[in-house]
């Protein structure tokens, strides 16, 4: 009997061991599997890595003389901006000159003015003294509504003179019209060249040649 319950637990090891060395034997298939698995994935990364270096340096290539080309464009640019407003300062200073000549102008004119009017007014004081000497009758409210009338006109020219002085600004109106559309076209040719260039795998200065928006044309007319 002993010997009988002896065999019985190293009969119940044996399928247990052979599961053990099954599960193992799974496990390094699996394992090595997974090893070349992860090699070819590996291999293909690296292979995607220099191609992508290979693409950057084409795409640095290809934009650094854009990038050349667009500065030598925005100094040409800044130096028509400055040219311009020097001479807009300078049509300012002679303005500004011109302004000063005329207000000296204008003082001596009334300064003029203003001596005629005294002479004038003398005049009618006397033709008035001369015509109440002969009437002999001084009338006060109508000297007050004369000195009135005559408060009233100065103010009138002074109010005429004042509008009369034009404003211009230092910064015109189609100066910056221009700018802007300027501004505008230099955005629109970067955008063509980024997007053809760049994004896409064309040339950059393709997109600023007729035979390439032909064909585009012409591939939209085929397919309507």
């Amino acid at each position: 009997m002993s010997t009988n319950q002896s065999k019985k637990p190293v009969n119940e090891e044996q399928p247990k061991n052979r599961l053990l060395k099954d599960i193992l034997r799974k496990g390094k298939r699996l394992l090595r599997r997974l090893q070349a698995l992860l090699k070819r994935l590996s291999e293909k990364l690296k292979v995607l890595l220099a191609k992508l270096r290979e693409l950057l340096k084409q795409v640095v290539e290809k934009v650094k003389p854009l990038l050349r080309r667009l500065q030598h464009l925005w100094k040409r640019f800044i130096a028509t901006i400055k040219d311009k407003l020097e001479e807009i300062r300078q049509e300012l200073k002679r303005n500004q000159e011109k302004r000063k000549q005329a207000k000296v102008v204008k003082k001596e004119q009334s300064d003029q003015q203003e001596k005629g009017l005294v002479k004038k007014r003398a005049r009618q004081t006397e033709k008035e003294t001369k015509k109440r000497s002969k009437q002999k009758r001084a009338d006060p409210a109508e000297e007050a509504t004369a000195e009135v009338k005559t408060r009233k006109q100065q103010k009138q020219l002074q109010k005429k003179e004042k509008n009369k002085r034009p404003r211009r600004r230092v910064f015109p109106i189609w100066l910056r019209l221009i700018v802007i559309l300027i501004l505008c076209v230099v955005a629109l040719i970067v955008g063509l060249m980024i997007g053809f260039g760049v994004i896409g795998d064309g040339n950059p200065t393709d997109a600023l040649q007729k035979s390439t928006w032909q064909h585009i044309i012409d591939i939209v007319k085929k397919e309507k």
